[in-house]
């Protein structure tokens, strides 16, 4: 499976493993969850909690039980997050492949990666489901950097050998 909520990307990924701590042991529900990492993580809405909440279940930190979320025990290595990365964030893969050592803007990686977005996503969006799904593509690029995957260079993102 494969996950679209993407979070903004952090300064560091030591947010990933204090998000990762934040959710619960003892499965509980996603109201209870994202209230726990409201409050101890400071996220500013439950819409940012249940996007990371989303995000860690995508990075296999946590899962959803038939009980609720719970914590996977596991550390969230750099090398186990960008696999994780790569292969559950839906996108990830496609954009990381369209990087070459050519610096690519936000808008030539998203200009390819269009014909990729579900159809279903380009009506439920309607009249801005673009502007939606390049700031999705610029997360993209922006986790990619964070994990060392691409790099920003002269305007633009290439990939990391």
């Amino acid at each position: 499976m494969r996950f679209k909520l993407l979070p903004e990307p952090p300064e560091s990924l030591d947010l990933v493993a204090d998000a990762q701590r934040a959710v619960p042991l003892v499965p509980g529900t996603e109201d209870d969850c994202c209230a726990r990492l409201m409050r101890r993580v400071g996220f500013p809405s439950r819409d940012v909690a249940r996007t990371w909440l989303t995000f860690l279940r995508a990075l296999e930190l946590a899962e959803e039980t038939p009980s609720g979320f719970v914590r996977k025990q596991r550390e969230p290595t750099p090398e186990q997050v960008r696999t994780a990365f790569r292969e559950r964030v839906y996108g990830a893969r496609e954009v990381l492949d369209s990087l070459s050592s050519e610096p690519r803007t936000v808008d030539e990686v998203f200009d390819e990666f269009e014909e990729r977005v579900p159809v279903w996503e380009t009506h439920r969006a309607a009249g801005d489901w673009r502007d939606v799904w390049r700031e999705r593509v610029e997360r993209i690029l922006g986790w990619a950097v964070l994990l060392d995957l691409a790099a920003e260079r002269d305007g633009g993102y290439v990939r990391v050998e």
